[in-house]
């Protein structure tokens, strides 16, 4: 037999899923895999959780990489076409342009390659060349002519008027020349990589407004591009943005241009004086501008990119706060003048009850509304109180704490603080008012934040993630890359948690994998014409829920009162049969397997390993069996702030007083302490070690300790610090 040594060629399907590989660091069998999971129609948790065999156990994060590059190269794949077309329609290709777009992977220089033959406006290097300066230019850029002015004499007429215009034609094309060279733009490209330097001065006419002051720290700005954060740059950019600020992306000229001539300048007659004034032409004029506008394209993007992680993470943190369960809920958005709007709920969180009341000033009936609070957790046998974070919170938390304490021991509520950010927004929104048709924003908004404690990831999901204020220059960044990684992370934290089908809303049940807003309807529509489900396999009646779609969403949907113990757990329906196969091998039921630990102790689960079944999956199998449906996030705990301090006025320097983390961005992060001004921690205060990520330190809503080091009351600022002293 012949051996075979010809080398396959490589689709450009392998070169992506290579180029995927190398960059993210992941097996090219484990990307192809993923890549073709993603093509079939799996979503990111269901890959993640329930095909671990074939992408070797990738973590969602790896994931949703693998899902952008390969949209991002699919995108390059489409825009090489049309320059291939392009350039073959003008009659221009040759086979070594063609295999150089072809082989080419990088968006900047994929379109420096296609320059030269981009159709384009009619420039003054096109005018001339209509003069017939083209050979002219060649000839003078290659050093060929001992008397330029003289050989431009034949070239005047109508357009050039003499020697000297003739000549500044040729300049044209020769600067445009240099321009449209990829490697002179390569070039720069490298010097702005290096040494950029992003300078920011105020527009003297706006430097005394109000608006200004904001942007004080760059009236006069000057640091390395790579060098500057996410948080300055999108600051910059916003003052830029606003008029307030000038901002530029520089370098030094002579570095760039003085590589440029080596690369084009070919004698020391004439015709260099020539050459080079149109290479300085071109730097200005052409390449610089266009490298610049680049640049501050690139660092905004990722700029956009850190803060949208920040926001994203922030957000995970947040949808994952600790429920407090399915309790009786008192909720309170406390007010002064138009008094606090008080609502009952049940422990399905139904409004039962609402009223408001008028404790503080001006109106002050303090005893009244003492009297009414009262009344009410007794009658609807209140076993929380939840009050709104905002205005007039601490007194209300007073009052409700004094009628706490007046109430027996065993029958009185515990009583939380609850963030209220976005329950404005939710309670004028379309999903509000289909909740509550009959009611106002004041009822809704209460209703919200009660909610928010029985189980802050089923509320949160309503409210527009951007409302919600746990990000930094959210309105800055780009709104449909925020767009997409918020809803992936509110899909991911809803499917790590799992949802009771039989009480989940159609808000919740919408980001489930595999559902969306058609079978999410669907779903709250059959069960309340058939009342509750009463297995995973009656899933399948939904109207339009077929195989693809349970296949995906079957394991994250969860059936506390269902015959099938399994009904309620993360193990997939497609598994079933293997852990009925355990117990039947180990002689018990499943029930048994799951409530007996010495059982599952003696399950061998390498016995069950099979092409397409393998120890990551079996190991998930075993530990959803010792603890069915269990929810992943932590216990919730009371907080209570310094009794001393209700105003920034009550600060003193040196204070130690607890606070919760009400957000975090790159730079610190922001601490409630009761005095309705939020206090900074800035990164260097966080810990006394250094910190080159505050996530990796704190959370949100945390409990944390902090000391006061600076009040600054002309501008409304505390700065904290968590170092010990």
């Amino acid at each position: 037999m012949i051996k075979n040594d010809i080398k396959p060629v490589e689709t450009e399907n392998d070169i992506r899923v290579r180029i995927i590989a190398e960059k993210l660091s992941v097996p090219y069998r484990n990307v192809l895999n993923t890549i073709e999971l993603l093509d079939e129609g799996c979503t990111i948790p269901f890959i993640s959780r329930y095909r671990k065999e074939r992408t070797g156990s990738l973590d969602e994060v790896k994931i949703t990489a693998i899902s952008d590059m390969t949209e991002q190269l699919r995108e390059i794949e489409k825009r090489k076409a049309t320059i291939l077309k392009s350039i073959s329609t003008q009659g221009l290709m040759t086979t070594e342009l063609k295999e150089k777009i072809e082989s080419c992977w990088n968006e900047n220089e994929l379109e420096d390659i296609y320059l030269p033959f981009k159709p384009k406006r009619r420039t003054r290097a096109q005018i001339a060349r209509e003069a017939g300066l083209e050979h002219l230019a060649i000839m003078i850029m290659a050093g060929r002519i001992d008397n330029p002015y003289e050989a431009a004499e034949r070239f005047t007429g109508d357009i050039f008027k003499n020697a000297d215009e003739a000549i500044h034609g040729a300049q044209d094309i020769i600067a445009e020349m240099v321009s449209e060279d990829s490697r002179s733009r390569q070039h720069t490209r490298n010097v702005f990589r290096r040494k950029a330097v992003i300078t920011s001065k105020v527009v003297k006419s706006k430097a005394k407004t109000d608006e200004a002051a904001k942007f004080s720290d760059y009236f006069d700005w000057e640091e390395s591009l790579g060098k500057c954060s996410s948080h300055r740059l999108l600051a910059m950019r916003r003052g830029e943005s606003m008029g307030i600020l000038r901002v530029s992306i520089n370098v030094n000229e002579e570095e760039c241009t003085s590589r440029l001539k080596r690369m084009f300048v070919r004698n020391s007659g004439k015709c260099r004086t020539i050459v080079e004034n149109a290479i300085d032409d071109a730097y200005k004029r052409l390449i610089k501008p266009s490298i610049e506008t680049e640049f501050a394209s690139i660092s905004k993007e990722k700029a956009d990119s850190e803060a949208i992680a920040v926001f994203a993470e922030n957000l995970r943190q947040l949808l994952l706060s600790p429920p407090l369960g399915h309790k009786r809920t008192m909720g309170i958005d406390p007010g002064y003048r138009t008094g606090c709007k008080v609502v009952c709920l049940d422990q399905t969180g139904s409004l039962i009850h609402f009223e408001p009341i008028y404790p503080h000033m001006p109106i002050g009936k303090w005893h009244q509304a003492s009297e009414r609070l009262k009344d009410m957790i007794i009658k609807y046998a209140i076993e929380a109180i939840a009050i709104g974070n905002g205005t007039a919170s601490r007194e209300t938390r007073k009052l409700a704490d004094e009628v706490v304490a007046s109430i027996d021991k065993e029958k009185a509520p515990r009583v939380f603080v609850v963030s209220e950010d976005g329950a404005s927004v939710y309670s004028a929104s379309a999903i509000a008012r289909e909740e509550f048709p009959d009611e106002d924003v004041t009822v809704r908004g209460a209703v919200s934040i009660a909610r928010r404690l029985i189980d802050p990831l089923a509320e949160l999901v309503k409210i527009d993630a951007k409302s919600i204020g746990v990000g930094q220059y959210q309105h800055d960044v780009d709104q449909s890359r925020l767009r997409k990684s918020l809803d992936n992370t509110v899909v991911s934290c809803v499917n790590s948690v799992g949802v009771n089908i039989n009480t989940a809303s159609r808000h919740l049940l919408t980001y489930i994998s595999g559902l969306g807003p058609v079978l999410a309807k669907n779903i709250v529509e059959y069960r309340n014409q058939n009342g509750p489900f009463t297995s995973r396999a009656q899933i399948r009646k939904v109207p339009r829920l077929g195989q693809a779609a349970f296949q995906q969403c079957a394991g994250f949907l969860r059936i506390p009162e269902a015959d099938n113990p399994l009904d309620n757990s993360a193990v997939h329906p497609e598994r079933y049969d293997l852990v009925e196969q355990m117990a039947k091998d180990y002689h018990c039921t499943v029930e048994e397997l799951i409530s007996n630990k010495d059982k599952r102790k003696e399950v061998d689960i390498s016995r069950y390993v099979t092409d397409e079944v393998g120890l990551p999956t079996l190991r998930d199998i075993m530990a959803e069996l010792e603890k069915p449906g269990r929810d992943p996030r932590e216990t919730i705990t009371m907080f209570d702030f310094d009794s001393r301090v209700n105003s920034i006025d009550d600060l003193s320097v040196g204070m130690i007083l607890p606070g919760i983390v009400t957000n975090i961005t790159n730079f610190g992060a922001f601490v409630d302490i009761g005095v309705h001004q939020d206090g900074l921690v800035h990164i260097s205060q966080l810990a006394d070690h250094y910190v080159s990520n505050p996530s990796d330190v704190v959370r949100l809503h945390q409990h944390v300790k902090v000391r006061v080091t600076e009040i600054d009351t002309r501008r409304n600022r505390i700065s904290l610090t968590m170092k010990q002293q």
